[in-house]
């Protein structure tokens, strides 16, 4: 699923108000992945659903459209307001890579985090709420996301840890340049349309710790839960020492 690095820096506080700010960011945060995967539960109760007038019956189809939908959605939370203030992470694995880039504080890793987990499940429930027990039952099963039964957890565990790998290495460059980072809304709607639909069908495509930790609890489907918790903070965090020691390299190389 949905990558959701939208990594615009957020906008600073005043010292003296600080920490407040920083809740009041988690709190863009919050609602932001709620919303977030209320239509990600929404896209997979029509698309997948057998009693859905538009259901598509081939899941590559299917999470191609989801992949070209949420990637839409994440350039408008990008732009809008509240992702301006909070820099529109909604994904825990994006703001641990903005942090050990340096470009994130350490104070609000803990409350983005815990707002990003939170909406997760307060967006799940509302998909839940709103369309009903199609939501439970299967396919659709609260949107939880599935690897295809042929990957192991080691597999599953190496893509979802390179994609955020990549994907913190592309932060990195776009927000290096006050023009990358005019285009990151492009290229984070871009990066999640082609995770989703080249991933999807294999590892799942969730690169996103809170896209499937709602859904997995209310669906109380714990199946590679972990991978899909770990696997994305892991590859941030190689990501930024990846970068790291490009960085250090390339400081030590001679000049003629």
């Amino acid at each position: 699923m949905a990558i959701t690095t939208s990594a615009v820096p957020a906008q600073a506080d005043p010292p003296t108000t600080a920490e407040s700010g920083i809740l009041r960011r988690a709190a863009c945060e919050f609602g932001l992945t709620g919303i977030l995967l209320f239509f990600v539960v929404t896209g997979v109760r029509w698309l997948i659903a057998p009693d859905s007038p538009i259901s598509v019956h081939d899941t590559h189809y299917a999470l191609a459209i989801l992949g070209v939908a949420i990637g839409v959605l994440l350039m408008v939370f990008m732009a809008s307001p509240p992702g301006r203030r909070s820099g529109g992470h909604l994904n825990p694995a994006v703001t641990i890579a903005l942090w050990r880039l340096g470009g994130f504080p350490a104070r609000a890793v803990v409350p983005y985090v815990t707002a990003q987990l939170g909406g997760s499940v307060a967006g799940t429930a509302l998909g839940r709420l709103v369309w009903g027990p199609a939501v439970s039952r299967g396919p659709v099963d609260y949107a939880t996301v599935h690897a295809d039964p042929s990957w192991g957890a080691t597999a599953i565990l190496t893509a979802e840890t390179g994609v955020l790998v990549l994907v913190t290495m592309m932060l990195s460059v776009l927000l290096a340049h006050p023009a990358g980072r005019r285009l990151l809304p492009y290229a984070v709607g871009l990066a999640t349309t082609v995770v989703i639909a080249t991933f999807g069908p294999f590892s799942g495509g969730s690169a996103n710790p809170a896209r499937q930790f709602g859904p997995a609890l209310l669906a109380q489907d714990t199946t590679h839960l972990w991978i899909y918790l770990i696997a994305p903070v892991l590859g941030a965090v190689l990501g930024a020492a990846l970068v790291a020691l490009v960085g250090t390299l390339t400081a030590q190389r001679p000049r003629c």
